[in-house]
């Protein structure tokens, strides 16, 4: 059987739209998904991350659909019939993008609505109605509590990077959530790895659910060249850079593992000559989505992130991936690299490791099931950039370098300056017989006189006394 997106049985309108989109082939995950979902079954999805899961799940919905696609402007004919969940904002905003693509030449209506925005505008769409809302958990809550969102007419439920949800502890909102849709629903679970959590939570939620796996779970894409290099903490940003100009890479991702460490190396990359700009989660939902625009647009080189950029992104032709720091959870390691390599390209990642990340390797060995070869850079000779301390007391430019900071091979030694000199020790030598010069007039200057007694000894006092008179006799 062929895997052409013309042998789908899709609507003309939706047809249009993949077509529009440049899609020919489906990939495996959307091979085996797309047939299922359009029977109406539920579905427990593992695929490798970047391998089209949103079509997957968007185009067939989007088909079923259809036959309640209408022209009214009364938002009681347009309710939520399809619920989207996803653990980020960056992750919703993409996928929203995507199905109002898939959606543009139909009636039906899509919104998004995540945190770090203002809920009024998000509020004034969902007012007008819509048939498929995208949301994160925490925010679709706000909006339920605020009963702008009424979920009693939902059909289908997709949970996307289901994994991803329950790490960020996400579980008790999900429950939440499922508890206000009707019991008679089709549930879709799509999720990179497939840990006994997300079995039970499928156990819990979907109905004889079809297993599609189109991957070993946890298995990284086989399109990329994965590397991983033993440094210190001190030469991991030379090791960054050598990497860089060793392989001519134009433009990368960096994780790191906290939000301090992300922001400090970034403004640190930048000072090294790198356009680079920072995504994490103390970032307001503007900068992270002015961030997330820049590195598409080709504006910055590096886009140093925390895990927050880890799941999901479809950023294309990104040629490398750097971890900074090895992961603490072994599973971020597979989303990381998934952000390079996408739909069949090649990709590199890098690992830098340090002796103390035995265990994180040892934990991430488990997951990948083989034995992982570290090893080692050979670094250049770098010049120093503008200003640096020679340790003398004295700023110098870079021109002004001495010969042992800028090569190894010309190594200058150091020689002492002379001390100063002083007039007085450079006279010849005079003898006795010379004529006395003329004295200083501070030892012509009138001199008290001296006892035979040395100054150092205080002359002792006087003090009337009686003395005794002794016997004559």
């Amino acid at each position: 059987m062929s895997n052409s997106y013309s042998n789908l049985s899709l609507a003309e309108p939706l047809k249009r739209a993949v077509a529009e989109m440049g899609y020919e082939n489906m990939t495996p995950i959307q091979a085996e998904a797309i047939p299922v979902v359009l029977e109406g079954r539920d579905v427990m999805g593992a695929a490798q991350t970047g391998t089209g899961k949103t079509a997957a799940f968007s185009l067939p919905l989007l088909q079923r659909m259809l036959k309640h696609e209408n022209v009214s402007t009364s938002p009681a004919r347009h309710p939520v019939r399809a619920l989207v969940l996803l653990p980020t904002r960056e992750l919703a905003d993409q996928v929203a993008g995507q199905i109002k693509q898939y959606a543009k030449y139909t009636q039906l209506r899509s919104a998004v609505v995540f945190g770090g925005m203002d809920m009024k505008p998000q509020t004034a769409e969902l007012k007008k109605g819509v048939e498929v809302l995208i949301a994160t958990p925490g925010r679709l809550l706000d909006h339920i509590e605020a009963k702008t969102a009424v979920l009693n007419q939902v059909e289908y439920v997709v949970l996307d990077e289901a994994d991803r949800m329950l790490d960020i502890g996400f579980l008790p909102d999900l429950q939440r959530i499922l508890s206000y849709l009707p019991k008679t629903r089709t549930t879709l679970l799509f999720s990179a790895t497939f840990s006994p959590e997300i079995k039970r939570l499928a156990g819990s939620y979907l109905q004889d659910p079809v297993t599609i796996e189109v991957a070993r779970p946890n298995e990284t894409a086989s399109t990329v060249e994965q590397h991983f290099y033993m440094v210190s903490d001190e030469d991991k940003r030379r090791a960054l850079r050598q990497v860089l100009k060793d392989r001519a890479i134009r433009q990368a991702f960096v994780f790191v593992n906290s939000k301090l460490g992300c922001a400090r190396l970034a403004r640190t990359l930048e000072r090294d000559g790198l356009r680079t700009t920072a995504l994490h989660g103390d970032k307001s939902q503007d900068e992270r989505l002015k961030a997330l625009a820049a590195f598409k647009a080709g504006e910055v080189d590096l886009l140093v992130a925390t895990d927050v950029a880890a799941r999901g992104l479809d950023i294309k032709d990104v040629p490398a991936v750097f971890n900074f720091d090895v992961p603490f959870n072994a599973e971020d390691y597979v989303h990381r690299i998934g952000r390079t390599g996408r739909a069949g390209a090649s990709g590199l990642a890098v690992t830098m490791v340090t002796r103390a990340d035995g265990r994180l390797m040892g934990d991430l060995e488990k997951l990948l099931k083989k034995k992982i070869e570290v090893e080692h850079i050979e670094f250049e000779e770098e010049k120093p950039r503008g200003r640096f301390n020679d340790g003398r007391r004295a700023w110098q430019e870079e021109s002004e370098a001495p010969r042992d900071r800028r090569s190894g091979n010309e190594r200058r030694s150091f020689t002492p300056s002379a001390p100063p000199a002083d007039p007085f020790f450079d006279r010849p030598y005079e003898s006795a017989s010379a004529a006395p010069e003329q004295p200083a007039p501070w030892e012509s200057a009138a001199k008290p006189q001296r006892s035979g007694i040395s100054a150092n000894i205080k002359p002792k006092r006087k003090i009337a006394a009686l003395f005794k008179a002794s016997d004559p006799s």
